[in-house]
């Protein structure tokens, strides 16, 4: 397939997938903006940095950034259960109101990665630099001075938690979801870095300079996600026998793997220094913190949300109970569930600018 026609396939798909979610919202837009010497927490600098982003509704709307997960791009949340859910007339994200922000994240998505070329020479990425670049889009890149809401998923909710801190005064209202304002530990940990050893000691990694991906790669991240999403009662229901079991694993290995071991590697270690704690009382604007009862990653019974939260001047938090609906960490992702909280928090939150 040579690359004028995977081109041409590729705005196609883009199309065909915008299509099926607009319906009852504007059609997305995409774009690039260029970060120019972008300075890394490192102190490491890179010429250009690529942003690239999606957006919804038009620029005179109500600005609202929307933050991914970890291997996710902003076009990501344009689904039924998440966009769907949020951006039609009369929901509590309603594009025609609202000017709606989906930056791809540095490191994944369409924006600049290792896999464009520097492969493990990449400057090492984290979270505050991935803020840092989605602060200079919406700044530089769009003009913007004020967002009426900064809300994130998963490493997008961690991410919103940083917002919080950096950039106390820039957000009327923050909403992290699936997420801590801690340093990853115990168990989350652990797999992460289990994960981060298997690609690391796979036969074929080189160094992070493969000729092929690694082998094992899509063994491990299947590993890492049976493990740390999905909830238990879903996964029981799905797979009540081994059979089932087993027909699940193998039409999942069976998928041919499609990302890049080295842009996997950076994206699971930018959250490694990853811990706002010490400075969560800089938060200023309304926040409501939403996690799932059965969420494996942010287990409740640590009760490290419970304690965070009393530090947030202006925090609540939101905890979706477990059950029929729900799928762990990943129960954040269909919007239904807590949509309801995010029109209670954009009625209530004050218009700081």
């Amino acid at each position: 397939m040579n690359k004028k026609f995977t081109k041409l396939f590729s705005l196609l798909f883009t199309s065909i997938a915008f299509s099926s979610y607009a319906a009852d919202y504007p059609a997305p837009k995409e774009a690039d903006w260029v970060a120019k010497d972008f300075r890394f927490h490192t102190g490491e600098t890179l010429p250009e940095v690529r942003l690239h982003y999606t957006t919804v509704g038009a620029p005179s709307g109500e600005p609202v950034l929307i933050l991914h997960g970890t291997s996710g791009s902003g076009a990501s949340l344009l689904t039924k259960n998440f966009a769907g859910e949020l951006f039609g007339p009369g929901q509590p994200l309603d594009a025609s109101r609202y000017f709606i922000i989906l930056p791809d994240a540095l490191g994944a998505g369409k924006s600049t990665r290792p896999s464009d070329g520097l492969r493990a020479r990449f400057p090492k990425y984290n979270y505050d630099d991935m803020v840092l670049g989605q602060y200079r889009l919406v700044t530089e890149g769009l003009g913007l001075k004020h967002l009426r809401l900064v809300l994130g998923n998963s490493a997008g909710g961690m991410q919103t938690w940083v917002w919080g801190v950096k950039y106390p005064d820039f957000a009327d209202a923050l909403m992290p979801m699936a997420s801590q304002p801690v340093e990853v530990s115990g168990r989350n940990w652990m797999l992460r870095r289990l994960l981060v050893e298997a690609i690391r000691r796979d036969p074929d990694w080189n160094g992070g300079n493969y000729t092929a991906q690694p082998r094992g790669i899509q063994l491990a991240l299947e590993q890492f996600d049976v493990a740390t999403s999905g909830g238990s009662l879903a996964l029981y229901r799905q797979a009540p026998n081994r059979e089932k079991a087993d027909q699940i694993i193998t039409q999942r290995l069976a998928q041919p793997f499609r990302g890049d071991a080295n842009d996997i590697l950076y994206q699971r270690e930018s959250a490694d220094d990853y811990n706002p704690s010490p400075d969560v009382e800089r938060i200023k604007a309304m926040l409501v913190a939403v996690n799932s009862a059965d969420d494996e990653r942010n287990p409740i019974e640590l009760g490290i949300l419970e304690r965070e939260i009393k530090r947030v001047k202006n925090g609540r938090y939101v905890l979706i109970p477990a059950g029929e609906q729900t799928r762990g960490h990943a129960t954040t992702q269909n919007a239904a569930r807590w949509k309801e909280h995010l029109a209670q928090l954009l009625q209530r939150a004050p218009r700081r600018k």
